[in-house]
């Protein structure tokens, strides 16, 4: 018996995971008077500072602000129906605003039904990853990729803001050229817009240290506007505002319907749209816990950023994924339920149908100082060093992902990534192999140690390789085999492939030439595999016919079996050979 009274020799029951609670229980939740005013709260806090962000992602992707608000409202509120992570915001997030900006939306012969194609189809795409479980293939995405992807997403961030920020109209193809021509005609930028940007920075920095938090940002931005209107209106000094450039409507968005047309030249846009907002996505999952204890389903998270795609072109709005920003926010402003996010939604349509006169004062350079810091926000020196001590090919594959980011479009730069991605992997998995050599002693017991550089003669070798054996493996698994020499003679090598569950072809041929290369030495090799089926593949591929019958072996239930079998037979024939 315990202290406690109970039996301590009974068997302990297994903690079960918590249930997922049924569609009513999950709406009576949301509706908690327990939950519902910090809900309220958080709601409010991220539907303001959505407004001014959204129109800024507008103005990233090369279109008219409002589409990026629109892609806030329809988009957040569209994914919240279907996620399992409660906190995870979908919104328009820098990186995807940049493709979404090289794709050219604005130059297409109809804009507004190219975007809407372009958010449907990412939609689209997202929810046939996540229908088909595509979740788990995001481990594949190592952390050189996505460092230097989202450090360079970063740098383009800036570097295409310095225009809005200074009010000159540099010229050049792409982001880089672009600023160089700014810094040559530096003088020609307009004094007033850099004041407005400069203010609004600085407030931004400074507000978010104070008691106004991430308030302050949307503060920031409204100081700068006012001063902008004080510079445009009172002063008459050329300020650009987002009446400017837009007209902002009083209203919510009517349908947008797709362009069969335009399916085609955008589907490259869709899918670095889908990837980036997927992992992203994916990210903010892994980050926030939901309040339920219950697991996040990537798979299912795809499922929910889709039909926030869908709904978002279907109303005018722009791409959209993952923020990590906005989570944050949420959770850190005291979000209990995904309530705040529908909540959010409604304080933006709020402001669209009332204060859109005043979302038409909004300063350009202001929105420009809030990418400025949210770009900057994104280049983290610690996961730079971090690829760094990795390695040097971590760090070389992070360079060049970086260096085609700021060089191409971004949606060819998001392919070229994830095929580094997929060549870091295999070039990471073929470099762990490795193979030890086993010292079978008479007493049963078995050590392991490095393999000789070379087979001496009549003697006996064992060797299991460790790590995968795929295709890019072999050549490594062979290098790592000692070398046959003439004077190896009457000496047996026996490769034990324990838990291996497939020998492919590659391998298949490094065996058959090392085989080959034992008999010329008058050796022999043995080979250890994990069942009939690889035995009836080496016998297809004629291994079996090279080394004989007797020399291949089936391990057994029993550990061991077969390699004391094996090694038995070769001490046989060593013996026999002296």
């Amino acid at each position: 018996m315990t202290d406690d009274g109970s039996d301590a020799n009974a068997p302990r029951s297994v903690e079960q995971p918590p249930e997922r609670p049924t569609v009513l229980r999950r709406l009576l939740a949301l509706l908690s008077p327990k939950t519902l005013g910090r809900d309220s709260l958080a709601g409010v806090v991220l539907g303001v500072e959505s407004v001014p962000d959204g129109l800024a992602g507008g103005l990233l992707a090369g279109l008219n602000p409002v589409a990026g608000l629109y892609a806030y409202l329809f988009g957040m509120v569209g994914a919240a129906f279907f996620t399992s992570s409660s906190f995870l915001t979908v919104q328009a997030t820098g990186a995807m605003a940049l493709v979404v900006a090289d794709a050219r939306i604005a130059q297409r012969p109809d804009p507004a039904a190219a975007l809407s194609t372009l958010a449907i189809l990412t939609g689209i795409i997202m929810l046939v990853a996540g229908l088909i479980g595509a979740g788990r293939l995001l481990r594949f995405v190592p952390s050189s990729v996505m460092t230097g992807f989202i450090t360079a997403v970063g740098v383009n961030i800036v570097l295409g803001q310095f225009g809005n920020l200074t009010g000159y109209a540099a010229q050049g193809e792409g982001r880089v050229l672009r600023t160089l021509d700014l810094f040559v005609h530096i003088v020609q930028v307009s004094w007033p817009t850099v004041v407005v940007g400069l203010v609004t920075m600085g407030g931004i920095y400074l507000l978010q240290r104070t008691a106004l938090g991430t308030m302050g940002l949307v503060v920031a931005v409204v100081v700068g506007s006012l001063l902008a209107v004080w510079f445009d209106r009172g002063l008459g000094l050329d300020v650009a505002l987002v009446s400017d450039i837009a007209d902002v409507p009083n209203g919510l968005p009517g349908l947008s319907l797709p362009a069969i047309g335009e399916v085609v030249p955008l589907l490259v846009p869709a899918l670095s749209l889908a990837f980036v907002g997927l992992v992203q996505g994916a990210a903010v999952s892994g980050a926030f816990r939901n309040p339920d204890g219950l697991p996040a389903d990537q798979s299912r998270d795809f499922i929910g950023q889709g039909a926030g795609n869908l709904l978002s072109g279907l109303f005018q709005g722009m791409p959209v994924g993952g923020s990590m920003s906005a989570s944050a926010l949420v959770v850190a402003s005291g979000a209990r339920t995904r309530l705040a996010l529908f909540i959010a939604g409604g304080v933006m349509a709020a402001v669209i149908l009332l204060l859109s006169g005043l979302v038409s004062y909004v300063a350009m350079p202001a929105l420009a100082a809030l990418l400025i810091v949210v770009g900057l926000s994104a280049i983290k020196p610690p996961n730079i060093v971090s690829v760094w001590r990795t390695g040097v090919f971590p760090f070389v594959v992070m360079v060049i992902t970086f260096v085609l980011t700021i060089v191409i479009p971004l949606q060819f730069a998001v392919l070229v990534g994830v095929g580094l991605g997929i060549l870091s992997y295999v070039a990471e998995q073929s470099n762990r192999l490795r193979v030890v050599r086993l010292e079978v002693h008479d007493d049963g017991r078995i050590r392991e140690s490095a393999p000789p550089a070379t087979v001496p003669a009549r003697s006996i070798v064992v060797l299991q390789p460790y790590g995968s054996l795929f295709f890019a493996s072999a050549p490594t698994f062979g290098r790592q085999l000692p070398i046959v020499l003439p004077s190896s003679r009457g000496s047996v090598v026996i490769l034990r492939f324990r838990g291996v569950d497939q020998l492919g072809l590659a391998l298949i041929d490094v065996l058959r030439q090392y085989a080959n290369q034992l008999s010329a030495a008058r050796s022999t090799l043995k080979i250890i595999v994990a069942d009939e089926r690889l035995r009836h593949q080496l016998e297809r591929e004629g291994l079996e016919e090279l080394i004989g019958e007797d020399n291949v072996y089936v391990s057994q239930q029993w550990l061991g079996l077969m390699l004391r079998r094996a090694y038995d037979d070769a001490a046989s024939e060593v013996a026999a050979a002296e």
